[in-house]
């Protein structure tokens, strides 16, 4: 399986309207997750960088998911009971 994009990089645009920065941000995280980038990325990070992200973004989920959806969405865990 290739980790090959077949997004183009002009298909990203941010600011001209709330619709199109939602495509372009996920378009951009589509990108940003390839294995071949976070391997190279990754091990170049200070400790303190690698906090900062998974702070953030342990941040946006727990603001914006349920408990189930974060089980869900994130864990692939669809046993989850509460």
């Amino acid at each position: 399986m290739s980790e090959k994009s077949s997004i183009p990089a002009d298909a990203i645009c941010f600011g001209l309207d709330r619709v199109t920065d939602e495509r372009s941000l996920v378009l951009f995280l589509r990108l940003f997750c390839r294995d071949q980038l976070l391997d190279t990325l990754v091990p170049r990070l200070e400790d303190f960088e690698i906090e900062q992200v998974v702070d953030q973004l342990s941040t946006l989920m727990r603001t914006h998911l349920q408990e189930k959806e974060y089980h869900e969405l994130f864990l692939d865990d669809h046993d989850h009971h509460h």
